[in-house]
């Protein structure tokens, strides 16, 4: 679940509270599930924690005014809310409380939570008799009524000794119920995809074998945005170097076509979402040598038959999947791929052309125009193929 805040920047607000200990566990966490941590402290937290630890933890300088050194640098609270996809505020005291509840923005950290864009997190930490003071109640119910999302202290025992609630949330329980919250929210949230990636290898003989250049990369980008916008991917893929590392994507690898054939129709029918972006061979030999075949002078044919058209075949039997195909041409490009989306009852298909400079197989860019069921046509520009991804991904939304 925790690979939903891969790539998240987090801006991490420490207060003044005994609980700021566990915000140097916070910080790791984080940074253990690939997210970018910026820290922002309260000048009193420096008291129970030190921003040489947090800024080591974090690999990024820790902020806690509005200027720094000699030169009065700006540390822009602007800037730093732009940057963060969500802020998390851990411990949130008593104090700071108040001050976010009613706009009292006179430090740092108040001043970029006011001014922030992005999702605010913040999980109190205070005595037994403070949490359930009625001006504490009502300031969390003001901090959630104006769209912030309170993580509740547990039960337990405190810094004074006494027993109940006003322990801060420990760090790996912040951490999944942010992750949980953030995929709750997500487009593909309880949807299955079933994604083709790379070339098939079709065998000749034990040694040899029809192939072509595709890398895998358009399918693998297309799994990965799939999987961060909360999708339970399955990705069949043909031979390929490329890694991949997300739990919510199940990797199949297969060589040939009639492999690929097979996953495929094991995973289809209890699919949502079908995204054929692998370049399956149309041909196969008719024979495979069982030996390697030796080289010799003479002129060598090779008999061959077509493979299983896996796309067709999905198309007819597909009931509520959204279909998605691509069509790689080199000549009549928007006529072969309207030809195909009927053919193969496909809601649209992504069209690229090996005439446009950096798109097509090997490269790390593409350049695709979709074509859709209703006659639309968009154009996109050259775009990296994880950018590109997100736009495929983008109308497979549209369409759900």
């Amino acid at each position: 679940m925790n690979e939903i805040l891969k790539g998240k920047n987090i801006l991490i607000g420490v207060t003044a509270s005994i609980a700021a200990y566990k915000s140097a566990l916070l910080v790791r966490e984080f940074v253990k599930a690939g997210a970018n941590v910026k820290v922002i402290m309260t000048k009193a937290a420096k008291e129970f924690i030190t921003p040489l630890t947090l800024s080591t933890l974090s690999k990024n300088p820790v902020h806690s005014k509005f200027t720094t050194g000699d030169e009065g640098v700006w540390n822009s609270h602007v800037d730093l809310g732009i940057w963060a996809d969500f802020m998390v505020v851990a411990p949130t005291t008593a104090n700071t409380l108040g001050k976010m509840a009613n706009g009292l923005a006179d430090n740092l950290l108040v001043a970029t939570y006011l001014s922030g864009r992005c999702p605010i997190y913040f999980a109190p930490a205070m005595d037994l008799d403070m949490y359930k003071h009625p001006t504490t109640a009502e300031n969390v119910r003001k901090l959630k009524s104006f769209g912030n999302t309170f993580i509740e202290a547990n039960f337990g025992e405190l810094a004074s000794g006494l027993v109940g609630e006003g322990r801060m949330a420990e760090p790996i329980e912040i951490v999944d119920f942010i992750a949980n919250h953030i995929s709750a929210d997500l487009p593909l949230k309880g949807k299955k995809v079933v994604i083709t990636a790379g070339p098939t290898y079709e065998s000749i003989d034990p040694v040899r074998f029809i192939g072509n250049h595709s890398s895998g990369k358009m399918g693998f980008e297309i799994a990965t945005e799939c999987a961060n916008n909360g999708a339970e991917v399955i990705l069949v893929t043909g031979p390929t170097s490329l890694k991949i590392n997300n739990v919510n994507i199940k990797r199949i690898d297969v060589t040939s076509a009639d492999e690929m054939y097979n996953a495929v129709y094991d995973n289809f029918a209890s699919c949502n979402i079908g995204v054929f972006a692998a370049a399956v061979a149309d041909y196969k030999p008719k024979e495979v040598a069982s030996e390697k075949i030796k080289k010799n002078d003479a002129v060598m044919n090779i008999e061959l038959e077509p493979n299983k058209d896996i796309l067709a075949s999905v198309g007819k039997i597909k009931n509520k999947q959204v279909l998605v195909g691509f069509a790689l041409e080199t000549e009549n490009e928007l006529d072969n791929a309207k030809g195909k989306l009927e053919r193969k009852n496909l809601d649209f298909i992504v069209l690229n052309s090996l005439k446009d400079s950096g798109a097509g197989f090997k490269h790390d860019t593409n350049k695709i125009t979709i074509v859709e069921r209703s006659g639309e046509i968009t154009k996109f520009d050259l775009k990296t193929k994880k950018e590109v991804a997100k736009d495929i991904v983008a109308k497979i939304i549209s369409k759900i």
